[in-house]
């Protein structure tokens, strides 16, 4: 179900980047900048470089635990620097 106009996105956030440097901050800081109300929620930035099976488990984990709406960001990259595609997906929502 899609989100209802003025109500706040919730997005989670879930990436290889680690949290030693700014990486994980400047994604949220973009997210901010164009939604100031949004709430982020973040699952893990400690996935494994470039291990998007590892990824891809830990978001099946946790994703059936969100409101419908939610909106699921994951940068896991194994072609860091080349040109590759970006997968979108809308999925009905479900609570386990």
């Amino acid at each position: 179900m899609p989100r209802q106009a003025g109500t706040r996105a919730c997005i989670t956030l879930l990436s290889d980047f680690g949290v030693r440097d700014e990486y994980a901050a400047c994604l949220k800081g973009v997210i901010l900048s164009l939604n100031p109300q949004a709430v982020l929620v973040d699952l893990t930035h400690e996935v494994p470089p470039q291990d998007i099976r590892s990824g891809a488990f830990v978001l099946a984990g946790a994703a059936a635990y969100f409101p419908p709406g939610t909106i699921h960001l994951a940068v896991v990259d194994p072609g860091v620097g080349t040109g590759r595609r970006r997968l979108a997906r809308l999925a009905a929502g479900s609570r386990k």
